[in-house]
């Protein structure tokens, strides 16, 4: 994929795609930063934005959707190009859910913080686990515009990470619930970010997936880590 075509205009239209999901996924990254200190803060005006801006994300989905199409209908590419193509029609449906997802924390927020004062501080693991898929999303990013299958492997391995956040996150709130039950429809409503925090996090293991499939031509969804690895770096 590194090598040119004969028409410069494909390595143009190429590259344009690849930008695109990049420039869609410093979108979706602001959309989660906005909701998680939304969250935090309880920050009205960051919640709207962050509501505001979800169409926005769908509309970046569309157009590389389109122009993926048009690629494919004018150019029939093939072998590396095509799974470039594939993947980057894949990666950009994992961006817009993660769009969702950071858009349903800001309504959660809202729903939260319109209720009354919230002792935030006992979830300040919600803060980290933000920053876990955040920071597996930006990894995926950066192997998908550098093609580095070994770091996508990185960002697969860190979902675990993220999963046993949500497992504490579940516990510590059940203990809250038990101990005052007045508590209930803001700890559910905090499930529900915790929730979308860890699917978050699934999409960003989904991009890093698609890594692998466009550099090594192997499809390693559904694959233990272990083997996943070894396609990675062999």
């Amino acid at each position: 994929m590194a090598s040119e075509h004969l028409s410069k205009q494909y390595d143009n239209d190429l590259e344009t795609l690849r930008s695109g999901v990049l420039q869609m996924g410093g979108l979706v990254e602001a959309q989660i930063r906005g909701a998680i200190e939304a969250f935090s803060t309880g920050n009205q005006a960051a919640m709207e934005q962050v509501i505001a801006n979800e169409p926005g994300v769908n509309g970046h989905e569309v157009k590389i959707d389109i122009d993926c199409s048009h690629i494919i209908a004018k150019r029939q590419p093939a072998a590396g190009d095509l799974r470039l193509i594939m993947a980057i029609s894949k990666t950009v449906t994992d961006l817009e859910r993660i769009g969702d997802e950071a858009e349903k924390i800001a309504r959660m927020s809202k729903q939260i913080h319109e209720r009354g004062r919230v002792e935030l501080q006992h979830f300040a693991n919600i803060r980290h686990a933000a920053d876990i898929a955040l920071s597996m999303l930006r990894q995926a990013l950066d192997a998908f515009a550098r093609l580095d299958a070994a770091a996508a492997a990185g960002v697969i391995r860190e979902d675990r990470a993220i999963d046993t956040e949500f497992r504490s996150i579940l516990r510590q709130l059940i203990t809250f619930m038990m101990e005052d039950p007045r508590t209930i429809s803001t700890a559910l409503e905090i499930v529900w970010i915790a929730k979308a925090i860890e699917r978050i996090g699934d999409h960003a293991k989904n991009i890093a997936e698609y890594v692998i499939y466009i550099v090594k031509g192997t499809d390693v969804r559904h694959t233990k880590l272990e083997q996943v690895e070894r396609e990675a770096l062999g």
